[in-house]
């Protein structure tokens, strides 16, 4: 399955939720923020929500400076 992420193609090989795209990509799901086709999705819904075929995804990391 192909899908946008952050203006980058990413394939996936099924129908991935983002908790699943998020390990992939090695991001913690703390202090993350996701837009997919210009929803914002909420981090309880993380788990359930399955990205599909041609999804458009934002990824935003809240950043810490001390």
């Amino acid at each position: 399955m192909q899908i946008t992420v952050n203006g980058q193609p990413q394939q996936l090989a099924t129908r991935a939720t983002i908790t699943q795209l998020l390990a992939e990509l090695g991001l913690d799901h703390k202090r993350i923020a996701i837009e997919v086709n210009k929803d914002v999705i909420s981090r309880s819904n993380h788990n359930e929500f399955r990205l599909s075929e041609g999804d458009y995804v934002e990824i935003i990391q809240a950043v810490v400076d001390g």
